[in-house]
C-alpha cells in the first residue's frame, strides 16, 4: 500500500490494475486477520530490537525498503535501511540458527537495484518474475521486473515448511 502527502491511500498510477472495491478489501483484511489470529505477533519498533526476540523456532519474513528505490526524494517509502546494519543483523540471525526469508533487491530491464549481499551470509537467492514494471510502463517502455528473495542457510537446508510453500517454487 502507498499513501499520498495527506496520508490517504493512494492507488498505483499503473492503470492496468484498477485496484479492488473497498468491500472486497475489507473482506480480505478480515479473513486474513482471522487466519493469523493467535499465530502471528506484530511489532512496531526498530528491526534489530524485534530480531532479538526471535528464536530458532520462528520463521521471520524481512521486507525492508529496496535499495535504489527508497531515496529521500522518493516519499513513497520511509527511507533506506543501512546496508551494513542489515548485513550484521542477518549474520547474527545465521549464528543463532534463525530461519528467515528476505525480500530485498531486484532488477528491471537492465537496471539492477541494490548492492549485492555478501557471500559470507550463505543465502540462497531466488528470483521471482513480478511482471511488467509499472514505472517502465509510465515511461513508455516495456521492461519486466524481477524481485529477489533470499532464504537463510538453515531454512534453505531444511526446506520451506509446508504452510509457507510459495507458488512457483
Amino acid at each position: 500500500m502507498r499513501y499520498n502527502a495527506e496520508g490517504h491511500f493512494n492507488q498505483s498510477p499503473d492503470h492496468r490494475r484498477r485496484g479492488a472495491h473497498p468491500d472486497t478489501v475489507a473482506t480480505q483484511i478480515l479473513r486474513t486477520s482471522k487466519l493469523l489470529q493467535n499465530r502471528v505477533e506484530i511489532y512496531h519498533q526498530d528491526f534489530r530490537e524485534t530480531l532479538e526476540l526471535v528464536t530458532s523456532n520462528d520463521v521471520v519474513y524481512l521486507d525492508p525498503p529496496y535499495q535504489g528505490v527508497s531515496s529521500q526524494r522518493d516519499r513513497r517509502y520511509r527511507g533506506q535501511i543501512n546496508f551494513t546494519e542489515l548485513v550484521t543483523a542477518l549474520d547474527k540471525l545465521n549464528r543463532r540458527g534463525v530461519r528467515y526469508i528476505l525480500s530485498y533487491d531486484g532488477r528491471t530491464g537492465g537496471k539492477i537495484y541494490g548492492e549485492p549481499l555478501p557471500q559470507k551470509l550463505e543465502l540462497s537467492h531466488l528470483e521471482i518474475k513480478a511482471g511488467r514494471s509499472s514505472q517502465s510502463t509510465l515511461l513508455g517502455r516495456n521492461d519486466s521486473t524481477v524481485e529477489s528473495l533470499y532464504l537463510s542457510p538453515i531454512l534453505a537446508q531444511q526446506g520451506l515448511p509446508l504452510q509457507l510453500q510459495l507458488p512457483g517454487f
